[in-house]
């Protein structure tokens, strides 16, 4: 493996840390218990991040959002919405009600402002936003008014930061997700080398606490497909993607089982 790719996600921490330590040393200093509240320090400052990366992570990999989200339909939950560049890659004509999941509540005046310009409202009742992290499957459905109420679920870059991954997505998949309903996802993922995921885990323990939890070589296709709920699975890569970058991609298109199991 080359050594620049390697050391590639130095680049990414220099320009994290240019960019948002200042304005994430004024919260601390607004707010010092902030240094005793690793989880909370850490979505402050991701949230500083993404106001500088957001745009250009979005034009980026347009190209496989507009080949993906269109495919979403019904009521419909983004797992992690960030500041709201999803949203435009929807097919207003086949989404009822868009449910936006997010965690990190200092994105939360830019989904809805992103969701306002696309026209889901909250007064129309065709936009719901909930501060709850894809764990917490339990006060998703009490939100939502019970069990089975997503036809589609979609994950762009983000079921690398669930907590707990492994156990998370069974119960979101069988409790949230209709039976029949789609779940849609754009990952970084475990590459498949071992000299490449060697690299993936070393860089883990510092990449997540800079970036809100993500890991690097989370298996998360593997871990979706093997699920034993899915009636139909498509999970591809991206083609021509450099098999030695840290970040190698997958796309996810899966439906559930149409009857209970």
């Amino acid at each position: 493996m080359k050594l620049t790719n390697a050391l590639s996600v130095l680049v990414d921490l220099s320009y994290a840390f240019r960019v948002a330590f200042l304005p994430t040393l004024r919260d601390i200093l607004h707010a010092p218990l902030l240094v005793f509240r690793p989880v909370q320090l850490s979505r402050l400052f991701m949230a500083h991040v993404w106001v500088f990366i957001g745009n250009t992570t979005d034009e980026c990999y347009s190209s496989v959002k507009s080949g993906l989200l269109p495919d979403a339909h019904g009521v419909v939950l983004e797992i992690g919405a960030g500041r709201g560049h999803n949203i435009r890659y929807l097919d207003k004509t086949k989404v009822a009600k868009y449910v936006a999941l997010e965690p990190n509540t200092r994105m939360h005046s830019e989904i809805r402002k992103a969701a306002a310009e696309v026209g889901f409202t909250e007064d129309a009742g065709t936009f719901v936003l909930l501060p709850y992290g894809a764990e917490e499957t339990g006060l998703i459905n009490s939100a939502l008014g019970g069990p089975h109420t997503i036809d589609t679920i979609f994950s762009i870059l983000t079921f690398c930061s669930v907590p707990n991954f492994e156990n998370s997505i069974r119960p979101l998949v069988d409790q949230v997700l209709k039976p029949g309903g789609t779940l849609l996802f754009f990952e970084h993922v475990r590459s498949r080398r071992a000299d490449v995921f060697w690299w993936q885990r070393f860089w883990t323990p510092i990449w997540a606490k800079v970036f809100d939890g993500c890991e690097l070589g989370r298996p998360v296709d593997t871990i979706i497909e093997g699920l034993d709920m899915w009636e139909r699975k498509e999970v591809t890569g991206i083609e021509g993607e450099d098999p030695e970058t840290l970040f190698v991609h997958s796309i996810g298109r899966l439906t559930k089982v149409s009857t209970a199991a």
